[in-house]
């Protein structure tokens, strides 16, 4: 069913329930982009983390209980809300869109984790600008983002006409329980992410492309023979020079 125009994209708030749900237990979350991207953070025991783009915290509350003090922001309040009921009313969790100013000092933070977030953005400039800003000289910013080649490879086996070596946005429709939801991100190409990077100051120490957790071998098996053949995530490690 295709979506009105007026409909907005990206609507979390409508999918904030559902979607907290599935993300929790489901294959591409919870067992694969999620242990990855605390498999790179290592020891976190006593550094401050900004999750940007928590969601409803179950990075968040990993975090927490190895010893984290981590603050989360997401644009979406709905999503917050789901966050609070999870990790309790101690939990700093603030509304903030990374297209934005961020809410915080310069130099505060020895971690930003920007996990499955950087896609939505056509112009990662303002964004990664901001996050440099906010981590402390050397800090780290941890981030995932859809695989550019294997997103265009999935359009072009679904007979779309895509060029792997140019920014475009691309849309799918997501229904988690509610209404259908259009979602839009945007598609760039692997040496466009590490010149925004670097554009905004940070060195590239970590280009991943991990496998999903050996479990999946058994829970997923059709998912675990794709997941180790073509991946569907690309994970950075970059830091603040």
């Amino acid at each position: 069913m295709a979506l009105p125009d007026p409909v907005p994209a990206n609507d979390y708030d409508t999918l904030a329930e559902g979607y907290s749900a599935e993300n929790q237990t489901s294959l591409q979350n919870a067992y694969y982009e999620r242990p990855a991207t605390l498999a790179l953070a290592g020891e976190v025991a006593g550094r401050r983390i900004l999750d940007a783009g928590c969601g409803a915290g179950p990075l968040f509350a990993r975090l927490r209980d190895r010893g984290a003090v981590v603050t989360g922001i997401d644009a979406s309040a709905g999503m917050l809300a789901q966050a609070r009921r999870r990790l309790g009313p101690d939990a700093d969790l603030r509304v903030a869109d990374l297209a934005d100013p961020l809410p915080f000092a310069d130099a505060t933070f020895d971690d930003v984790i920007a996990a499955l977030v950087l896609h939505y953005f056509e112009d990662w400039g303002p964004t990664l600008t901001e996050v440099h800003r906010v981590l402390k000289p050397g800090g780290r910013l941890i981030a995932s983002v859809d695989h550019p080649y294997a997103v265009h490879m999935i359009q072009r086996e679904e007979g779309q006409k895509t060029n792997y070596f140019e920014t475009y946005e691309w849309t799918e429709e997501w229904t988690y329980g509610g209404p259908p939801v259009r979602m839009s991100f945007w598609n760039r190409p692997l040496h466009a992410m590490t010149d925004a990077f670097t554009a905004a100051g940070f060195r590239v120490s970590v280009i991943s492309e991990p496998p999903p957790l050996p479990e999946v071998r058994e829970l997923f098996p059709d998912a675990y023979r794709a997941l180790t053949t073509n991946p569907s995530f690309l994970f950075f490690v970059v830091h603040a020079d």
